[in-house]
């Protein structure tokens, strides 16, 4: 559970827009536009309030990019065009948000960089724009801050590994920017293995303070980056491949590595890699949980995107997350472990992560 000095202040319900009667139960209501699940009004009420003490911090969110191609789009304002709004965030309960800078296409190191510093800018001209809603988060106690003052801490990353190219004067611009996160998936140090670049990459990951994602590594590589990380790792978006399998999704030995690493899998809802069906979700994130334990268990949902990408019904937006919740409530699930998957969890891999980085900068220089 989260410690006591970040207990929410009861300001946040008051800025939380959401409440047990904007997420109805029954079958065919509408919430924010998606259909709900079918689930009763006691779970359904008793997730609402959960949500309003612990609430989700979502790993995955693309909305930077699709504002790329509508610069001027109101997010304070619901539109059909794009699933992520503040509303809508709010709707759901969601208190922390990883906002993703990965580029959408390949391309050489120099214009993956350029796309990068470019999502950077919109991200911080985002949080500049909507003060009121979204907050620059950079440590776990400014996500608990943001929190308590009812705006959503917003922490930059992850951005591609790919950007690394023998030098780690990106690495540390980035987290310069505010970047706490990176992905190094597709970079050629930690492409079919960890070579010795990487592996300094990781130790200087560890220095800064900066999470390691193992979203779309091999198996084989993920384990290495979790073995050579001091701090816990993340995978920001993903499901079980023993479930579904998919090139995205992680295996039983990755959740197992990341168990002993005590690091963090955030299940997508992404139909493609869960299934079209909420109950599908939950089922996705009760096997992670039983193999990696439930203190590495979250959420990343990957919103952020214009109309066609596929989803589970109820699922559609950010507003869903409460009818998730009420549906691991049901399963038995209970409201201490549920705090720990939706809050606890990803705080605690933050602390971890800045505790790591005041031990390692007293042996290792910059």
């Amino acid at each position: 559970m989260a410690d006591l000095q970040d207990e929410p202040h009861t300001d946040y319900a008051a800025h939380s827009a959401y409440t047990a009667d904007t997420v109805p139960a029954g079958p065919g209501s509408t919430g924010a536009g998606d259909p709900a699940a079918p689930v009763t009004g006691s779970a359904l009420e008793r997730a609402v309030a959960l949500l309003s003490e612990h609430p989700v911090t979502d790993g995955h969110n693309t909305l930077v990019w699709t504002l790329r191609q509508s610069p001027y789009h109101d997010i304070d304002t619901p539109d059909s065009g794009v699933d992520t709004d503040i509303p809508r965030l709010r709707a759901g309960g969601v208190g922390a948000q990883f906002w993703s800078l990965l580029p959408h296409e390949d391309g050489t190191a120099d214009q993956v960089l350029s796309d990068t510093l470019d999502q950077i800018d919109m991200a911080l001209a985002l949080m500049r724009r909507y003060p009121d809603g979204l907050c620059l988060a950079l440590t776990a106690d400014d996500m608990a801050d943001a929190r308590n003052r009812g705006r959503i801490a917003s922490f930059l990353g992850p951005v591609p590994g790919r950007t690394l190219t023998g030098s780690l004067g990106a690495l540390r611009a980035f987290h310069a920017l505010g970047v706490r996160i990176l992905a190094p998936a597709g970079a050629p140090w930690a492409r079919d293995e960890l070579t010795p670049f990487g592996h300094e990459v990781v130790k200087e990951m560890n220095r800064l303070g900066m999470l390691v994602d193992l979203t779309g590594c091999s198996p084989e590589v993920a384990c290495q980056l979790a073995g050579a990380s001091k701090a816990s790792v993340i995978v920001s978006h993903t499901a079980a491949a023993a479930l579904k399998p998919h090139p995205g999704n992680v295996t039983d030995e990755v959740l197992l590595a990341l168990r002993a690493a005590q690091g963090l899998a955030m299940v997508t809802f992404d139909a493609a890699q869960t299934g079209d069906s909420l109950h599908a979700v939950a089922d996705h994130v009760e096997h992670v949980r039983a193999v990696a334990g439930p203190d590495c268990v979250g959420l990343g949902a990957t919103f952020g995107t214009e109309p066609g990408v596929p989803r589970p019904a109820g699922l559609t937006d950010p507003s869903g997350y409460p009818r998730l919740v009420a549906e691991l409530l049901e399963r038995g699930w209970s409201e201490t472990d549920l705090a720990l998957l939706t809050w606890g969890n990803a705080q605690r891999v933050l602390r971890d992560a800045e505790f790591t980085a005041r031990a390692a900068q007293h042996r290792r220089p910059a």
